[in-house]
């Protein structure tokens, strides 16, 4: 069996989410599945000493990852429209011509969904998609389309034939379920998922052997919030900043925030506009670093903009209780994220936009480190109880190996 996967980022790029389609992969190789990914060359968040190939394999050639050349995304957007343009190209001509039993395809960039007609019509391959965020609905969050303008009316119009193209749909949450069922997706087409993390290679790091410490200058005996990840519209980096100048003057409390995005020098500026002395910028770090990251946090940051709260989940959330961290979540209220959190004591929730609430339940961690301390082993816990690598990728796996066996069905009764 032959997976093919149109991917529009791969390592070396540093991107959020990029570690589920890949181990995604290697899970499918253990499961005799060799997989093709068509990836442009990278080009975004690549390290200065990250090496890479044209073509490479791995797993005994199970893996076999095809880059085609194609220029930087850089920050204008209509040059960016155009690179996803000419990607979706390269990826329709491998969907058409290559050799595979199932596709498997991201929700992002969203136009991914519109070749899937033309795959279906010449070619009858089953298709996977993998639904890691709800669009037009996050654009509507985000203030870059309003609901039944135009352009949220052309987003819907591209859902409607990504769902409908698509065998079967791996959802992030019971949120994106019920969202997409409202739009009349069948819930027999319908997976969910949780993402995971990789337990064994997030890890809590103890103050005395985090070197990020000495490498970033940052001060070990006070009560950091970290926040890391993508400065954008949807993370609503605002709230955070907000809820740091009204805690500017508590002396021993710091925000550490590592990332990077089109507004992180607008977020710079805006905190030193604001004369905030207990908040730091520092670049996203490798990969291999993730653990050393949130160890360095008394709290991890998840937050979105007011709206936008099922219609994502961020992975992130994974990653920060691995590392043995407790979440301060300002998110939507009536979500998985707060039942999540709320539930299993794993952390503070604050709702959407209110860096008011946000700040008090910082204030309420600091006077309370023991409980603090105790979320963080709870979290840690969790991780190791229900979200298990091995078992979510095992279920993207059956999902992969029953829409193959339904589509040779078919076409035996044909």
């Amino acid at each position: 069996m032959k997976l093919l996967i149109p991917f529009s980022y791969y390592f070396p790029e540093q991107c959020a989410g990029l570690y589920i389609v890949d181990d995604v992969m290697h899970q499918a190789a253990k499961n005799g599945i060799s997989s093709l990914m068509y990836a442009p060359t990278p080009t975004r968040n690549v390290p200065k000493d990250a090496t890479w190939v044209k073509d490479e394999t791995s797993e005994d050639g199970m893996i076999h990852i095809h880059r085609f050349s194609m220029y930087g995304e850089g920050k204008n957007p209509l040059l960016r429209a155009l690179r996803y343009c000419f990607c979706e190209v390269a990826y329709l001509h491998a969907m058409l011509w290559k050799k595979y039993d199932v596709a498997f395809i991201d929700s992002t960039p969203p136009i991914q969904g519109l070749k899937l007609p033309i795959v279906r019509l010449f070619r009858r391959k089953p298709v996977v998609l993998d639904l890691q965020d709800i669009f037009p609905d996050s654009l509507a969050g985000t203030g870059l389309a309003k609901r039944d303008g135009l352009l949220w009316k052309i987003g819907r119009v591209v859902e409607n034939i990504t769902y409908r193209n698509a065998d079967r749909i791996i959802v992030i949450s019971d949120d994106f379920k019920k969202n997409i069922m409202a739009k009349g997706v069948p819930e027999e087409k319908i997976v969910v998922v949780y993402n995971w993390v990789d337990e064994k290679a997030v890890v809590p790091v103890a103050k005395e052997d985090n070197l990020l410490y000495d490498e970033l200058g940052i001060n070990r005996d006070k009560f950091s919030v970290v926040y890391a990840g993508n400065f954008g519209h949807a993370q609503n980096i605002d709230v955070t900043i907000a809820a740091a100048e009204r805690l500017n003057s508590v002396e021993n409390i710091q925000f550490l925030m590592f990332g990077t995005g089109g507004l992180v020098d607008d977020y710079k500026k805006i905190a030193q506009k604001k004369g905030l002395k207990n908040m730091f910028f520092f670049p996203l770090q490798p990969v291999d670093k993730v653990s050393q990251v949130y160890s360095l946090g008394n709290l991890g940051v998840v937050a979105c903009k007011k709206g936008l709260g099922k219609g994502a989940f961020p992975s992130k959330t994974w990653s920060i209780m691995s590392a043995g961290t407790p979440v301060i979540a300002n998110y939507d209220e009536d979500t998985d994220l707060e039942r999540l959190v709320k539930d299993n004591g794993l952390g503070v929730f604050s709702a959407a936009d209110d860096s008011e609430q946000m700040a008090q339940r910082i204030m309420d961690m600091y006077n309370n480190r023991e409980l603090c301390a105790e979320y963080g082993r709870n979290a840690r816990q969790y991780i190791l109880d229900n979200v298990s690598k091995v078992k979510s990728t095992q279920k993207y796996v059956d999902v992969i190996k029953e829409v193959v066996e339904e589509n040779r069905k078919k076409k035996s009764e044909q």
